[in-house]
């Protein structure tokens, strides 16, 4: 299949390492440095479209579930709201206590970048931030992860990590057919077979913030809640991705071999070659 890419980028195109990259050791970068200082939580009695509504908002794609004295309970992530969209055939206006969370790993502000990245690939879970005397103060992302390595000469391979198998769906098939796809294929986006050859891409944010916040019918076709055109990029380094991504705002970086997609990587992705023993370019 030939594809016609509108927004390629080649590694002559992307921005220089000099601009983006400062002199910083691994073992310089801690948690407290790159958090998300005092995320705001919502009580488990929240229904969960008030919930999309407020991530919509705010733009942040995870939400802290506590009790009324501020103990945490589990994470609302993106993906949870997925799995709710599929399981119930709609959005269902529940509340978030009848919903499983996504569990949480507690970390401190002193906790190295390395660990904490090491921590949130094997766990599968969500970081969030505590004091020694368990007061949260703040919760750590993948984006902040990667915001952290960028400010390294670290620059991993990422054969190991890029997904090769992706998932297509039509340019008129309706939003519920892609997020059942998604589901069942444990993807957090799939590619779009738009017209005349072009591509697009539709992610858990676009069914979130697109879609769910705006009362859109899920029987709709997807090409009006999709992203295009598709954002691709050559065989790149981790670092060369990270830079990328930064750039267009974008947590999933479509790979391409010529004229055809060979991969796609997201940020979790390029985390897993920073903290994995992957072979590593320094001073790049």
């Amino acid at each position: 299949m030939k594809i016609k890419f509108d927004n390629q980028i080649t590694q002559s195109n992307t921005p220089s390492c000099e601009f983006y990259l400062m002199v910083l050791e691994l073992e310089a970068l801690f948690v407290g440095n790159y958090m998300t200082a005092y995320p705001i939580s919502v009580l488990p009695e929240v229904s969960l479209p008030e919930c999309i509504s407020f991530m919509a908002k705010r733009g942040i794609g995870n939400l802290i579930v506590s009790t009324e004295e501020g103990d945490p309970l589990g994470v609302l992530t993106e993906r949870d709201i997925l799995k709710q969209i599929v399981e119930k055939n709609t959005l269902p206006n529940i509340d978030l206590k009848k919903i499983l969370l996504t569990p949480f790993e507690m970390v401190s502000p002193n906790t190295s970048i390395q660990s904490a990245a090491e921590l949130i690939i094997s766990k599968k879970a969500r970081l969030l931030v505590f004091t020694d005397s368990n007061k949260l103060v703040g919760i750590i992302t993948p984006s902040d992860l990667l915001r952290a390595f960028r400010k390294t000469y670290v620059a991993p391979i990422l054969d190991d990590v890029i997904s090769k198998k992706v998932y297509h769906v039509g340019y008129n098939d309706s939003i519920f057919d892609a997020c059942k796809l998604m589901y069942e294929k444990r993807v957090g986006s799939v590619i779009v077979d738009g017209k005349n050859s072009e591509f697009g891409i539709f992610t858990e944010r676009d069914l979130v913030f697109k879609v769910l916040n705006n009362r859109v019918n899920l029987d709709e076709a997807i090409n009006l809640y999709s992203s295009f055109p598709l954002i691709t990029a050559p065989d790149i380094l981790a670092n060369e991705a990270a830079n990328i991504m930064a750039q267009h705002h974008i947590k999933r970086l479509v790979l391409r071999d010529q004229e055809k997609i060979s991969g796609i990587v997201t940020v979790r992705d390029i985390i897993d070659a920073y903290q994995s023993k992957s072979p590593q370019i320094r001073n790049y």
